[in-house]
């Protein structure tokens, strides 16, 4: 916090700083001894009647009214990670959405609609790269009617963070009525040390079969695919650069683990990477990634980006062991209910 000369903390930020980090303390309505003030950084979203709203990293968000504010400043962007490749949001964000191509797309403005009939939040939902050419609130409107037109509930995917983040775009939403159903984080990692890890004792050699093609037992294995329109799951998970599938055999006809990469220029993307509950602990997920990792590393690439839920505590923990760090957060936004 800022100490002037004479030792007192200073507020040293303002109403127009609305959209850069700032680092406060305010004092909390907590009773508990050492709990009366407490500190938040993120960025400053509004300072509206009196009460400012800050977004953290997660995305989550702080609402305090000023009174309460004891200290506060600019803050210096966030510091850099200590591990992972250097990357940027809108760099990750492009190579993310060409991983996971819809169906069908529009853009309005500097956003891009898609949809792929429902199949997954990411291909059914709106991608704000900037300005949509037009206030938010007509834009979102505009957003409702596309997808409606569709039988399809409006979905807007942003960002929180990292530079370049969408923060005040989420706070608009969450004013304008619109619900956060989903967060996961963006994980980035150097490519080489994936294609070094060891699988463990229960996969021998040759146990991953890579291959291009999307078949039958492949989708048996993946959660997500119930059937149906089985035109545009193909469509969607078959999308991207260069696209590689990874399966261990199981008992019958049905994997006992898959996963899915798309190599794009540096990137190497992993998804859909799931082993049949009764084989884990075995290093099946890790076979698949070591197997995929060093097919990308054939293509040239070098580093590494995966996506998982925020409350998925063991994928969460998986990755962090394959020094997988958090780049930056991403949510889901549903339309209002009518």
């Amino acid at each position: 916090m800022e100490i002037t000369g004479g030792g007192l903390l200073e507020v040293r930020v303002t109403s127009a700083d609305v959209g850069k980090r700032v680092s406060v303390r305010y004092v909390t309505d907590s009773p508990e001894a050492g709990a009366r003030f407490t500190d938040a950084v993120g960025v400053l979203t509004s300072w509206d009647a009196g009460v400012l709203t800050i977004t953290r990293k997660s995305g989550e968000t702080v609402r305090i009214p000023e009174l309460r504010l004891v200290a506060g400043k600019i803050a210096p962007p966030a510091p850099a990670r200590r591990r992972g490749p250097a990357a940027t949001f809108p760099e990750l964000s492009r190579a993310a959405a060409r991983a996971w191509q819809p169906v069908e797309s529009e853009q309005l403005g500097e956003w891009t609609l898609r949809a792929a009939g429902g199949f997954t939040r990411r291909a059914n939902s709106v991608l704000p790269a900037g300005d949509p050419g037009r206030p938010v609130a007509e834009a979102l409107e505009a957003v409702r009617k596309w997808y409606e037109a569709r039988k399809l509930p409006a979905y807007v995917q942003t960002a929180t963070g990292a530079e370049g983040t969408q923060e005040l775009l989420c706070a608009e939403l969450e004013r304008l009525g619109w619900e956060r159903e989903i967060t996961a984080e963006l994980r980035i990692a150097a490519l080489a040390p994936l294609a070094d890890l060891e699988a463990g004792p229960a996969t021998g050699p040759g146990a991953v079969r890579l291959s291009r093609t999307l078949d039958e037992p492949w989708l048996r294995r993946y959660r997500r695919f119930t059937g149906g329109e089985q035109a545009v799951w193909r469509q969607v998970l078959t999308s991207g650069p260069s696209v590689w599938f990874a399966s261990v055999a199981g008992t019958g006809e049905v994997p006992a683990a898959i996963g899915r990469c798309v190599v794009d220029g540096r990137w190497a993307g992993f998804l859909a990477v799931e082993v049949d509950p009764e084989q884990r602990r075995r290093g099946l997920a890790t076979a698949i990634m070591a197997a995929l990792a060093r097919q990308a590393l054939d293509e040239g690439a070098s580093a590494a980006w995966l996506q998982v839920e925020s409350d998925n505590d063991g994928a969460r923990a998986l990755y962090e062991g394959m020094d997988f760090a958090v780049h930056h957060h991403y949510h889901h936004y549903r339309q209002p209910e009518a």
